[in-house]
């Protein structure tokens, strides 16, 4: 019998543990304040089990078990983006319904980290011997830029060995580029009067919203070409304008196919009968250098490589009001491919609309030798509990992996078979694949600590 089955018996504990993680509306992008309060009820948990705690400045912190040799460390973080639209359950509580679990953060990230802290429970319960000293590390703006693991190993030493469950199973030994962008300007628009969509850079937009000052006429073949195109649109009439509202699907934006941008179809609406000069800089660029494309082809930018496959371009966000624009973009870059280029393509076409250009947040490439200790390791552990050899691939999100010097990769915690819907309305995660994910945790930490 694998060690990882001795986690099954915690199972009602993690779930209770969990329900009050999800009730903590932990979103870094609003602040810090609720991450915080997450962190703290994650140490506090532990200390109640007689585990040794630290927190970091409150950006970070980790628990710990054994003593000497290798250290080694299993990361998750704590925040989650905004719930968005579209839940058919309350986004903030747990929801168990026909097999699967419910709420905002379930599978990206809060699930792991209740595990790898009952896994902790289960080597202590268990009287394992350590030869080396195993940290589950949590972060608190994973979400927003990953400061805060910079934060805490500026201050603690990197892991010797390391793995982070925040993707898919098998193992993820290569993570694209990711680079996020901001696109500034006053409005030039005159038509165009207002529009809105997007809570995270990194998620594809489910709804937006147009006020536009037009004729009766223009309105009216705004109409038609709503009925032509691929998009679904609201019109309302108000004392300031037609209102017209965009309604999407939200998807990871390191995915973006898998979602339906409400705003580029939007804007492919408006330019379809306004020119740019009346929608103004912002919506003229989003029109001629993106589209409703999600792989760069416009702005010059279509690559792929063999290990992870095509640059992807997501418009995250956008707001303009009568005086004011701005958008933010989500590209991830194949992890052979140099970011100067990508970097100088995008600013030159912003110029060229008169937009400030502003980096927000970029994350260089990781890619580590599938034939590395620490793939080994994990591999051997999947391969216990499963019966069988993991996928090793590659992908576009972003983990902590990244931040681990070439020492820690994915791992886990969803099943490529398993659709969780991470960043979009009712994310979910089906209950006894989490449970297997639980037993994979808890070999691959029983195999560092003892290793």
């Amino acid at each position: 019998m694998s060690f990882g089955k001795n986690i099954l018996s915690y199972k009602e504990q993690i779930l209770e543990t969990l329900q009050k993680l999800i009730k903590v509306e932990s979103i870094s992008s609003q602040g810090t304040e609720k991450p915080v309060e997450a962190l703290n009820l994650m140490l506090d948990t532990a200390r109640s089990m007689g585990f040794t705690t630290k927190n970091i400045d409150n950006q970070a912190g980790h628990i710990e078990y054994g003593t000497g040799g290798s250290l080694c460390g299993v990361l998750t973080h704590l925040d989650v983006v905004p719930a968005g639209n579209g839940w058919t359950v309350p986004p903030f509580e747990l929801t168990r319904k026909d097999g699967r679990l419910y709420g905002r953060g379930v599978a990206d990230d809060k699930s792991a980290a209740v595990i790898a802290l009952y896994c902790l429970k289960a080597l202590k319960d268990n009287h394992v011997k350590s030869n080396n000293t195993l940290r589950v590390i949590y972060g608190t703006c994973e979400e927003t830029g990953m400061t805060d693991v910079e934060h805490y190993f500026s201050q603690e030493p990197l892991p010797d060995y390391s793995f982070t469950p925040d993707s898919d199973y098998g193992i993820c030994s290569s993570e694209k580029g990711i680079l996020q962008v901001e696109l500034v300007g006053s409005h030039t628009g005159t038509t165009l009067t207002k529009l809105k969509a997007g809570t995270a850079v990194n998620a594809v937009p489910d709804k937006a919203f147009a006020l536009l000052d037009c004729s009766e006429n223009d309105d009216h073949q705004l109409l038609r070409f709503a009925d032509a195109k691929e998009g679904d649109f609201v019109f309302k009439y108000t004392i300031d304008g037609v209102l017209i509202e965009s309604r999407g699907k939200s998807a990871h934006a390191m995915e973006p196919k898998k979602g339906f941008n409400a705003i580029t179809h939007l804007i492919d609406l408006l330019t379809s009968n306004f020119s740019h000069s009346v929608l103004g800089n912002i919506c003229g660029f989003i029109d001629s250098t993106i589209g409703l494309e999600c792989d760069g082809t416009s702005l010059g930018l279509k690559m792929r490589d063999s290990i992870s496959g095509e640059l992807t371009v997501n418009v995250g966000t956008i707001d303009i009001n009568e005086t004011y624009a701005k958008c933010t973009l989500d590209i991830r870059y194949p992890v052979t491919m140099e970011s100067t280029k990508i970097i100088g393509r995008l600013q030159k076409a912003a110029e060229n609309e008169g937009l400030e250009f502003n980096i927000i947040n970029h994350q260089k490439p990781l890619n580590i030798r599938s034939d590395s200790e620490i793939v080994q390791l994990l591999s051997h552990a999947y391969n216990e509990v499963m019966g069988e050899k993991p996928n090793v691939y590659s992908t576009g999100g972003g983990t902590y992996a990244r931040a681990l010097g070439g020492r820690g990769v994915a791992f886990g915690p969803a099943f490529p078979d398993d659709s969780c819907n991470m960043h979009g309305a009712d994310e979910s995660i089906d209950e006894e694949k989490l449970m297997k994910h639980a037993e994979i945790c808890l070999e691959a930490m029983y195999r560092l600590l003892t290793k």
